[in-house]
């Protein structure tokens, strides 16, 4: 049964709410994505990296956020810790890489796919200068 087949007594509480705070952002995932634009072209950050530098939450919830809300910003640049392009969105995050000039390993010949790994020694960004003013 859908909710607008249910009598106006049984909707859900969340059909009063407010419409200014129904698409609003949740803290923690502006906080990522604030995260997520500071990391300069060419650079990355792990979902653990992002993580640390909010002091707050872990690798899975800062994926859960990128997931949801992370479209308008470069997602590219948040990635895994095995430096593994995001599974269904490589050919898209490699366009982005190679464009920036982030650097990559090429993929041995018996690599699924035969895409490139991010070179993590070399394109891993640990915020910089920026690091003391962090919020």
């Amino acid at each position: 049964m859908s909710e607008e087949s249910l009598p106006d007594d049984a909707r859900p509480a969340y059909d009063d709410a407010p419409e200014e705070h129904a698409d609003a952002l949740p803290e923690y995932a502006e906080r990522v994505l604030e995260v997520a634009e500071l990391i300069p072209p060419g650079r990355v950050m792990t979902y653990g990296d992002v993580a640390e530098w909010l002091e707050e939450g872990g690798p899975r919830q800062v994926g859960r956020a990128m997931a949801l809300y992370g479209g308008a910003v470069p997602w590219w640049r948040v990635v895994r810790a095995d430096g593994v392009l995001l599974p269904g969105h490589e050919l898209r995050a490699l366009e982005q890489y190679r464009a920036e000039s982030t650097p990559l390993k090429e993929a041995s010949r018996a690599a699924e796919g035969h895409l490139p790994r991010l070179d993590m020694k070399r394109a891993r960004w640990d915020g910089g200068e920026r690091a003391q003013g962090h919020t």
